[in-house]
């Protein structure tokens, strides 16, 4: 019977330097899609999914995405005494059992591979899921609970993966893939940020991952790849040339890039059109907007 994945790390030691100067002061974790922080959204995806323990990787400066997990005694008792008590559950949500939630330090910013590797300690001998906050996923059944269905199934490595353009898939690892089962794809290999026309596939690898134990000791041996850091890809692709299965996991849903200002902006209408009590006024406005920038042209 295979081990079910309770433990998740969050790799969030970035600097967000693309939504300066905001993120001068304020984790670009904790910006807000409407009014939940990415990271909420990456939480309860993994709450969904069975997750119990969560570890973030970290770095100087982070403190205010530390303090968002935490109780406040003295707002909760404002929202209590003043009958509040949706707003008071909505905050409940936020706070984390003490034991729950573990943070890391990357010292340094050496790519993806070396910030889930910085957390080995604290997985032991069995499997662990992977969340980038930066990829909010919107679909009805949380997309890593889709993954750990899957994996029950197939065991292994599994990686979620979407199609992309061919000019986009040098920004991405891609699949080489081996056979083609529908929702599920075995791969053969795994290239990081291809040059173009050198990708193997159109099949994207994005922010969610479960990974067996073997890829942290892969990691222990990685040298710098490509863009000169250590690559989480380059070790799950080790794992092949030791026979330890490697799926893609083709999940249903709609994915936003919220580390890109223009996807930040795309999944913040998203988001609000979805919310009942905002989506006839927000329309409203972008009907209005398209409107006049049509009559002006």
């Amino acid at each position: 019977m295979r081990k079910k994945v309770t433990k998740a790390i969050f790799p969030v030691a970035g600097l967000g330097t693309r939504f300066l100067p905001a993120t001068k002061s304020v984790p670009k974790e904790i910006m807000t899609l409407v009014d939940r922080p990415l990271v909420q959204y990456a939480i309860d995806e993994a709450r969904e999914a069975g997750i119990k323990e969560f570890i973030f990787v970290t770095s100087r400066g982070k403190g205010a995405l530390e303090d968002y997990f935490d109780q406040s005694p003295m707002l909760e008792q404002e929202l209590r005494k003043k009958g509040k008590d949706a707003l008071l559950e909505t905050l409940k949500q936020t706070n984390m059992e003490s034991g729950a939630i573990a943070y890391i330090r990357q010292h340094q910013a050496l790519g993806l591979g070396h910030a889930v590797w910085c957390a080995r300690r604290l997985i032991a001998n069995e499997p662990f899921a992977v969340i980038l906050p930066d990829d909010v996923i919107a679909a009805e059944t949380p997309c890593l609970k889709q993954m750990v269905e899957a994996y029950s199934e197939t065991g292994g490595n599994m990686v979620a993966a979407m199609e992309v353009a061919p000019e986009k898939a040098g920004a991405y690892g891609v699949l080489d893939v081996k056979n083609d089962m529908g929702s599920v794809v075995e791969a053969r290999g795994m290239v990081e940020k291809p040059a173009m026309g050198e990708a193997p596939s159109n099949l994207a690898v994005i922010g969610r991952y479960i990974l067996e134990p073997s890829v942290l000791r892969n990691l222990n041996k990685m040298k710098q790849g490509a863009g000169g850091e250590i690559q989480l890809t380059d070790a799950i692709a080790r794992d092949i040339e030791k026979d330890v299965p490697v799926y893609g996991y083709r999940f249903r849903g709609q994915r936003f890039d919220c580390g890109s200002k223009a996807g930040f902006l795309q999944a913040t209408v998203s988001f609000a059109l979805a919310r009942e009590e905002l989506r006839d006024e927000l329309l409203g406005y972008l009907n209005g907007v398209i409107g006049t920038r049509q009559a002006a042209e």
